[in-house]
Parts: structure tokens; C-alpha cells; sequence
């Protein structure tokens, strides 16, 4: 079955993304893609700037998380396909065409990721991951597919999702906020037997951190979840917990940039090892966000 641009929703989760908005809407408007913002409580302009860009918009009262919001707008999506994107990601000309096509080529592929280009002109690839087996963990140089290619994870900023297959499996994890969401995504994807794609004939080109202006306080906050969220999904596939060396580095670390007044790396160091504490102790991300627990997602699929 041939399918056409009209086939797929993007979902793009915006907090405080009002200077990267229009070129990514701009750039999906281009391919055709019809888009759903879901923002996350911005302080900015985030939501007004997607309306006036065109794109549906699902304004939430507070921050929900990456993951969780993007549940939200892939369960308001009707189409067949999702694609989510982040938003200081620009989808290039043909790419949603391509991704398109492998998804017709590979049948028992779910998820299909594009080539992500740095602006620096380095193409990121994410062939290692906590969540892979030891034997491809090993710290090599990484090799470049020359063509498509099917591979252990892809990475979320950008990936063509067949939406009953996300539906079916109970899309991101809900009690992830930020952080390992895509990695436990896609071992669930192949654990089902599907397939992972890298796409080499797709292209998006990706700022990498500036979907919101940066601060120590936000630093911190996204430090205390990338440690938490290693505990968690260390635990959730009976994976060794990471050990109190690395707590004990990054609260040596805190105190020492606190004495020389760097407050940026304080933070980051600060949130890391308190981050890792609470998911040592089992404490949910959820309660520190003052979160409640995600509706289980409706399938609305035909």
C-alpha cells in the first residue's frame, strides 16, 4: 500500500520553544505534514507561535514530560503514522517521503529514524545504549551506515512511529519525565519483533539542546532525571543498578564548583547525584514534578 504525506501527524512537544518553533513547523508545513504541538506549560509564546504556524495545539497546565506529552499527541493523532520531532529539529526536503517508502519496503519495521545532522556537520548516530546487550557496548569508533540499515535503537528527536504498533505496546513509558524513554521504546518495539530502520536517504538537521534556553535550574532538573531514569530502567530489565562511585564523584564534583562559585556545573553535578539517589531509594519523578499517573492511552486507530 502506497502511502502519502496526508498518512502521517507529527507531534512536536514544545517548553519554552518559541525561538525554534517556526523553522520546525515551517520545515514539516513544506513535506505536507500536518502537525500537533503539545506544550508543556511553556513561559513563552511557545503555543501562540505554533496556532499562528498552523499546527493543532494541546496545551497542558504543567510540565507532563517529554514522553508523557508525547502519548498525549500521538493519542489525538488519527493518522497511521506519527512522526515525532523535537522542536529545534528541521526535517529536510524528501525526507518524510523516504521514511515513507522504507516504511512500505520493511513490513515488520516499526520505527523508522532519518539521518540526524549536527550543525556542525557530524551526523549522530546511537549505536550504543544502558539498555543493549554488553557485546554492543564496546567503545569503538562508529561506522556510518552506507545505506539503510537496521540497528538496536534510534534516536526520539526524530522517528516515524506506525502508530497502532506505538498504541498496542502503551507508547512511552509514563512514569519516564525525560530522559531513557526511546531507548525503553525501542528495546519494547524489538522485543515484539519488530525492526528498528535508519533510513539513510531521509535527512533532519537537529540543534541539539536548544529546543529551550538554557539555565542552572533547569540544568539541574535535567541532570536529576537523566541519573533517576538510569535506575529505573536499569531495574525495569533487571540490569545491574549503577554503584555510589559515581554519586560520591558528582557530590565531590558539586561541592568543588560550588567553592569556585560555578554555579552552572554545581547544579548539573548537584542534580546527577541527588537525581541518583532518589532512584536508588525508588522514589518516583513523577511525585518530584507533582505529577499524577498517565491515563492508560486510548487506541483510536481504525
Amino acid at each position: 500500500m502506497s502511502h502519502s504525506a496526508t498518512d502521517v501527524t507529527a507531534i512536536v512537544v514544545s517548553f519554552d520553544s518559541e525561538q525554534v518553533l517556526p523553522a520546525c513547523l515551517a520545515a514539516l508545513a513544506g513535506e505536507g505534514v500536518a502537525a500537533i504541538v503539545v506544550d508543556n506549560a511553556s513561559a513563552d509564546t511557545s503555543a501562540d507561535v505554533a496556532a499562528r504556524s498552523g499546527a493543532r495545539v494541546l496545551r497542558n497546565e504543567r510540565n507532563e514530560g517529554y514522553g508523557r506529552a508525547n502519548n498525549q499527541g500521538i493519542d489525538a493523532a488519527t493518522t497511521p503514522f506519527v512522526l515525532i520531532v523535537n522542536p529545534d529539529l528541521e526535517i529536510q526536503a524528501g525526507a518524510v517521503a523516504a521514511l515513507l517508502a522504507a516504511a512500505e519496503a520493511y513490513p515488520d519495521a516499526a520505527a523508522f529514524a532519518p539521518r540526524l545532522v549536527e550543525p556542525s556537520g557530524r551526523v549522530f548516530l546511537q549505536p550504543r545504549s544502558l539498555l543493549s546487550p554488553d557485546h554492543l557496548n564496546r567503545a569503538r569508533r562508529i561506522v556510518l551506515p552506507e545505506g539503510d540499515a537496521c540497528l538496536p535503537f534510534l534516536s526520539g528527536a526524530c522517528l516515524l512511529l506506525r502508530r497502532e504498533v506505538f498504541l498496542r505496546l502503551g507508547g512511552f513509558d509514563p512514569a519516564i519525565f525525560l530522559f531513557y524513554e526511546d531507548d525503553d521504546l525501542c528495546r519494547r518495539l524489538r522485543e515484539a519483533g519488530h525492526a528498528l530502520i535508519h533510513v539513510d536517504g531521509a535527512a533532519a538537521r537537529h540543534g541539539r539542546g536548544k529546543s529551550s534556553a538554557p539555565s542552572p535550574q533547569r540544568r539541574f532538573t535535567a541532570r536529576w532525571h537523566l541519573a533517576w531514569s538510569e535506575y529505573h530502567v536499569a531495574r525495569k530489565w533487571g540490569l545491574p543498578l549503577p554503584g555510589f562511585r559515581k554519586i560520591a564523584e558528582n557530590v565531590a564534583k558539586a561541592i568543588g564548583y560550588g567553592l569556585i562559585l560555578n554555579r552552572d556545573k554545581m547544579y548539573a553535578h548537584a542534580g546527577s547525584a541527588l537525581g541518583a539517589l532518589a532512584g536508588r531509594a525508588g522514589r518516583s519523578a513523577l511525585a518530584r514534578q507533582g505529577l499524577g499517573e498517565q491515563p492508560v492511552l486510548r487506541d483510536a486507530s481504525p
